[in-house]
């Protein structure tokens, strides 16, 4: 090559194969440990930085409208690029493969639950694997951070954020919301602060599949059309309500099919937070008022979620499984068990397609409003702080074995007790993140190792399963 050759710039596809798409939905839907924090870090790693899929700056776009739905925001996440890719059928694929796998795992321990009300070997097996689960967290939010707190202004926002909604326990919305007034103020009181990042954002995007496709003039599926949004509100309300109607007509209104699909169905819609805060409420209301299950059964099935892939959402699962079995009359008991698990998870992660099909094309068509760039930098900002919310939180309950929340006025702390530290997870946590940091071993290699490892130290510890 002559000195005046240029290097090669073969320029890559416009379009991604969905072939190729459906085989990583797939792969980020088995890997999808850890809540929130995990997931998000998971599909920023693959889209973002391994795939090039999208841009840093539409990621974080996506990823701020989802913290303000209700429901799972990281399979809503999925939902949302995978609808950028592929239209409606990319969103379906994606948002469902990131469900299937933790529901068919779900599926399997409710029934071994059931069945023999011992899962001492899937304890030992996932036990390193939460622990691993840390080091991906951790690295998620110094990855994160790096990209949108670009300045001291943007720090102190996601600080504040943290201390918002981990010390004051302000829910997602507001933080989210407030973020967004304090950079619209921000943006006239220190404009430098926020002069440099649109800039930069589109020269970075270039390099991105789904802004290529859009140079090409392939995303106009992501143009607001209210026509077209009445048509998928109807189509995506009669999917959602079919299971009710059926199960109503088939075996009444007070049958327990039929008081899942309704009491999960509003559950989808009020509850905002995360997956913990929807705990709380259906505690209340399976718990105490419907009396489904008890209350030591749900702390089991939350144990059951976090060592499954997907949304730490899948509890409602288990808590549907569970009710089904034992209010299945005149049904067998196990087929009403396995309908009722299908019922409440339908009802519970169908809304979130509604609102990314629905709601997308409006938020896309913000991004390059230039009243709104410094309150969705600020939001960024503030996502980082809720992210390492959920961190802190995971890495506590994973850590110790007994934590209680103490209230101090409006502060509210969760203290660990220091004689239940588990030695063997903390270990696991920092080795992970060292061979993730520093020896940059691949994420799937870590979370493996970190799981047989795990299990053979649980099984010593507890001398067998």
């Amino acid at each position: 090559m002559s000195a005046t050759t240029p290097p090669d710039i073969t320029p890559q596809p416009a379009t991604i194969a969905f072939g190729e798409a459906v085989r990583l939905w797939a792969k980020i839907g088995w890997l999808s440990f850890g809540g929130p924090a995990g997931q998000i870090a998971l599909m920023h790693r693959e889209l973002v930085e391994r795939k090039r899929w999208i841009s840093e700056s539409r990621f974080l776009h996506a990823l701020n409208y989802c913290m303000l739905l209700p429901g799972p925001e990281a399979q809503q996440l999925a939902t949302y690029v995978g609808w950028l890719l592929h239209r409606t059928w990319g969103g379906i694929v994606a948002g469902g493969l990131f469900v299937l796998p933790g529901m068919l795992v779900m599926m399997l321990l409710s029934w071994l639950y059931v069945r023999y009300s011992s899962l001492g070997w899937v304890a030992a097996l996932f036990f390193g694997l939460k622990a691993a689960v840390l080091a991906v967290v951790v690295e998620a939010v110094l990855r994160i951070g790096r990209r949108a707190l670009k300045n001291r202004f943007m720090v102190g926002l996601a600080a504040a954020a943290f201390v918002a909604i981990y010390f004051l326990r302000i829910p997602f919305p507001w933080i989210v919301i407030g973020a967004a007034l304090i950079g619209l103020l921000a943006r006239r009181v220190v404009p430098h602060y926020f002069a440099e990042s649109a800039a930069s954002d589109a020269r970075d995007e270039r390099e991105f599949a789904i802004d290529r496709m859009h140079a090409a003039g392939q995303l106009a599926h992501t143009q607001p059309d209210p026509r077209r949004a009445v048509r998928l509100t109807v189509v995506c309300l009669a999917f959602w309500f079919a299971p009710l109607a059926l199960a109503a007509a088939w075996l009444g209104a007070d049958h327990v099919l039929t008081r899942e699909g309704a009491i999960f169905s509003q559950t989808a819609v009020v509850t905002f937070g995360g997956a913990y805060a929807v705990l709380a409420y259906v505690a209340q209301r399976a718990v105490e008022e419907l009396q489904w299950i008890r209350p030591g059964e749900m702390i089991d099935g939350l144990a059951l979620a976090e060592t499954t892939p997907g949304p730490l959402i899948m509890v409602l699962q288990f808590v549907g499984f569970l009710a089904a079995y034992r209010y299945a009359a005149p049904l067998d008991p196990w087929l009403a068990a396995v309908l009722g698990g299908l019922m409440t998870t339908w009802v519970t992660f169908l809304p979130s397609f509604l609102f990314i099909f629905v709601g997308a094309p409006y938020i896309e068509s913000l991004r390059r409003h230039r009243g709104l760039n410094a309150a969705l930098s600020s939001v960024t900002a503030a996502v980082v702080g809720v992210i390492l919310n959920l961190s802190v939180w995971f890495a506590v309950h994973t850590v110790f074995a007994q934590v209680a929340t103490r209230r101090y006025g409006p502060v509210h702390l969760d203290v660990p007790e220091w004689s239940s530290v588990e030695p063997g997870a903390l270990v696991l946590g920092v080795a992970s993140l060292v061979a993730m940091l520093r020896f940059k071993l691949s994420m799937g290699w870590t979370l493996a190792a970190s799981a047989v490892i795990g299990a053979v130290y649980w099984t010593w510890r507890n001398g067998g399963v």
